[in-house]
């Protein structure tokens, strides 16, 4: 195992009763919107071949990539972290799945994976 990154990527899969292309419709501008929410999350590179994201964001300074799958029932996103930020990779898992969860809801808008903003702003 190297230095810049863990071999094992980081799988969070998500289930959802929207179908593929709803779940694409809400899926596709989620990256960036969660980097305009997280300023620390940059996203530098984004593709879309189908039902397939490849992305690669930096964080901290460090770089993750891999992909996004979308399926007629579940959204699969495998992510390989480097060695610094693989010690938060609970907190990461559970950000993805507790936003994801929100954001593949049958009522949700799609306005509802921003971060939450405080009451004076």
């Amino acid at each position: 195992m190297g230095l810049d990154s863990y071999s094992e990527p980081l799988v969070v899969k998500l289930p959802h009763k929207l179908g593929k292309e709803e779940a694409l419709r809400r899926i596709k501008p989620a990256l960036g919107k969660a980097s305009s929410s997280f300023p620390m999350l940059v996203v530098e590179e984004q593709a879309w071949l189908g039902d397939r994201m490849t992305f690669r964001v930096r964080a901290l300074g460090q770089l993750a990539a891999r992909s996004v799958d979308v399926a007629d029932d579940h959204v699969q996103l495998e992510v390989t972290l480097p060695w610094l930020l693989h010690k938060f990779a609970q907190v990461v898992q559970q950000t993805i799945a507790g936003r994801g969860r929100i954001l593949l809801e049958k009522n949700c808008s799609s306005a509802r994976f921003a971060a939450p903003r405080h009451q004076d702003e």
